[in-house]
């Protein structure tokens, strides 16, 4: 419940900033690009649930028929599908509006209906996760908290990490919010995403991060092993618990 709380309350009071900011990309991604303003694509959002998510359309239209991940091989294992920012896929608008990590922002309204969480790993298309199981069988383990807008892996930048590395902060992150979460944790994610994009502070490594959810995880210490489900996550321990849905990750979350 903490965590559903979190959202709702940030969600709520921040709509003074987030929602005018919304209307203003939105005009300008209309008057540059056209229609349609927002890109709609079927997202994993937990273990057992996919839904279509929303963000600010960035492209050029069809893109995502260009590039995705059955149209780009993988290369030097990299199983996530990370676009290049000087792709020319991207309108110039677009460019901007990823430089300044806006494109997510109408996912507020995923989290209202308590489909997504502010903080939390992103969602996925089921064609990426495919891949990503073919080299780490347990890569749905990202999934046992809601997916979110923002997460661990954004703090040091999708690009600069291996797929080991971001699934290990990942797996990091689901298990220090199952076994010891605390209000500090997501607003110290939320704080640190929010001043790298300003450039109040400079971004993390991968080490600063692991330390930043141990700083801020009541219980056991977190460790940066390699990303392998943890005993206390499995259906097996948790039973019914594990969460097949939002509502049913809060109850675990106190």
């Amino acid at each position: 419940m903490k965590k559903r709380l979190l959202d709702l309350v940030l969600t709520v009071v921040g709509a003074l900033v987030w929602v005018p900011v919304v209307l203003l990309v939105g005009l300008a991604i209309a008057i540059t690009s056209g229609r349609p303003v927002l890109y709609r694509s079927v997202r994993r959002i937990s273990r057992d649930e996919e839904r279509r998510i929303v963000k600010f359309r960035t492209m050029i239209k069809n893109a995502d028929k260009i590039a995705n991940r059955d149209t780009v091989p993988v290369e030097k294992q990299q199983r996530f599908l990370n676009i290049a920012p000087d792709s020319p896929l991207y309108t110039p608008v677009g460019r901007k509006v990823e430089r300044f990590a806006l494109t997510e922002l109408p996912q507020f309204l995923h989290i209202l209906r308590g489909h997504m969480s502010i903080v939390g790993n992103r969602p996925l298309p089921e064609n990426v996760m495919a891949c990503l199981r073919e080299e780490y069988p347990h890569a749905d383990d990202r999934f046992l908290t809601p997916a979110g807008l923002t997460g661990p892996a954004q703090l040091v930048g999708r690009d600069a990490l291996t797929d080991d590395e971001r699934l290990t902060l990942e797996g990091a992150y689901c298990r220090a919010a199952l076994t010891g979460y605390t209000f500090r944790l997501d607003l110290a994610i939320l704080f640190a995403t929010i001043f790298g994009v300003l450039g109040i502070t400079k971004g993390l490594d991968y080490n600063g991060v692991i330390e930043l959810i141990e700083r801020h995880t009541r219980r056991a210490r977190v460790t940066a092993d390699a990303f392998e489900p943890a005993p206390a996550l499995t259906r097996t321990e948790f039973g019914d618990a594990v969460p097949d849905g939002y509502a049913d990750v809060d109850s675990n979350i106190a």
